[in-house]
């Protein structure tokens, strides 16, 4: 249940709005059970249980009948690229309205577009994005693919955009699949990656080869503690799972302190890799969408709460699953002391998820179908602005 939160509440006459509701849960805190949030200012100002008649002395009020609050979903993969990206999409339209109001780059820009790809997305979008930079110096602006050389692995362009990126730059994306070069080595290039890594002093989000003539636990052994595999549940040739079980060297790596991330995109993701790895007691350590211009292009729904609907028809359940789109991948972006939570002075990013009451198909990408109740989103609020106004709430929603 919610514990019991002293507060004053004749401060609530100076709250920009009130949310009341039945199932509040924020992993960070261990809040869970009916009661409010107040925002002011763009923060949480506080939680709290049920008041009585000081309800109504906020300036408008946002009252959920059903579903769970959330934090604001965090997104450890996907691609918000308003140009310069092959994947990129509008996290404006495509990411936020669907709950993430936190999204990193995989990859989107490398270090010959970084510039631009500051000032035209991360600065120019109202959803928070950090990026992870391509260790491919074009990036993905080469719409036939990466590494057609070893030019475009350069350590030193890669350090140097980084140190220039500041802020905005969380780490290295380091995907070796399907590198287009005839003469690249993979391994050559993902050495190069780490070596980048190790020089700037940041992680790397990891996409493995999904090739049976490079071992992953070559791979996985040039990983470091806090370093990220996403698409860890990617079925086929290099998949984490073979022969019916998850590979020794998977959790050798986890042992070590290496991270492995869902991103379920168009073929990332396979439901009998997940449920042999999930039985297995192989949770992973966040979950991600790969949410990219293949899935608006083809007008396929795609987002956050639906892929944690197909983990859960996997064999997670919702209690795992809400940490890893919020606290945990908050912490792994080392924002997690104002983002990810609900707590008073945390930024006032907030979603409001509902389950369906029926079992629908969900799909994997290679065409498997289980039965689950599907998660949707309802409400997003980002830094106290609600992004996608319901019936349900009284007051004046922020700018488009």
């Amino acid at each position: 249940m919610l514990v019991r939160v002293l507060v004053q509440y004749m401060l609530a006459d100076n709250l920009d709005f009130l949310i009341t509701a039945p199932d509040l849960i924020c992993p960070a805190t261990g809040v869970s059970g009916p009661g409010i949030i107040g925002v002011r200012n763009g923060l949480i100002s506080l939680v709290g249980s049920y008041p009585n008649q000081d309800i109504q002395r906020a300036r408008s009020t946002l009252d959920i009948k059903e579903g769970v609050v959330l934090p604001g979903l965090v997104d450890l993969h996907a691609h918000p690229a308003l140009s310069g990206s092959k994947f990129g999409i509008n996290p404006d339209t495509c990411l936020m309205p669907n709950g993430s109001t936190t999204v990193l780059s995989q990859g989107d820009a490398g270090a010959r577009n970084l510039d631009d790809y500051i000032t035209q997305t991360i600065e120019a979008v109202r959803t928070r994005v950090k990026l992870a930079i391509n260790f491919c110096a074009e990036g993905e602006a080469n719409p036939a693919g990466r590494f057609f050389s070893l030019d475009e692995a350069s350590v030193s362009e890669c350090v140097t955009a980084i140190k220039r990126g500041g802020e905005h730059i969380w780490g290295i994306s380091l995907n070796i699949a399907l590198i287009r070069g005839k003469d690249v080595d993979p391994l050559e290039v993902m050495r190069r990656g780490m070596i980048a890594a190790d020089r700037s002093e940041r992680p790397v989000i990891f996409g493995a080869t999904k090739s049976k003539h490079v071992p992953l636990a070559k791979q996985l052994n040039l990983l470091r503690s806090g370093d990220v595999m996403t698409y860890c549940f990617h079925a086929g040739d290099g998949s984490i799972v073979q022969d019916g079980r998850v590979l020794d060297c998977v959790w050798e790596a986890r042992d070590r302190g290496v991270l492995f991330d869902v991103g379920d995109g168009v073929a990332a993701f396979g439901f009998e890799a997940a449920e042999v790895a999930i039985a297995e007691g192989f949770i992973p350590d966040t979950i991600s969408t790969d949410y990219y211009r293949h899935h608006l292009v083809n007008e396929m729904e795609h987002d956050l709460p639906l892929v944690v609907s197909k983990l859960i028809a996997a064999g997670m359940s919702a209690e795992q699953c809400w940490p890893r789109v919020t606290s945990i991948p908050a912490q792994v972006l080392e924002i997690g002391d104002t983002i990810g939570r609900l707590e008073r002075g945390a930024q006032a990013d907030i979603c409001v998820l509902k389950q369906d009451n029926r079992p629908e198909s969900l799909s994997d990408g290679h065409g498997q179908v289980r039965m689950g109740r599907r998660w949707r989103p309802i409400t997003t609020i980002k830094s106290g602005i609600i992004v996608n106004p319901t019936e349900d709430f009284q007051g004046q929603s922020g700018p488009d």
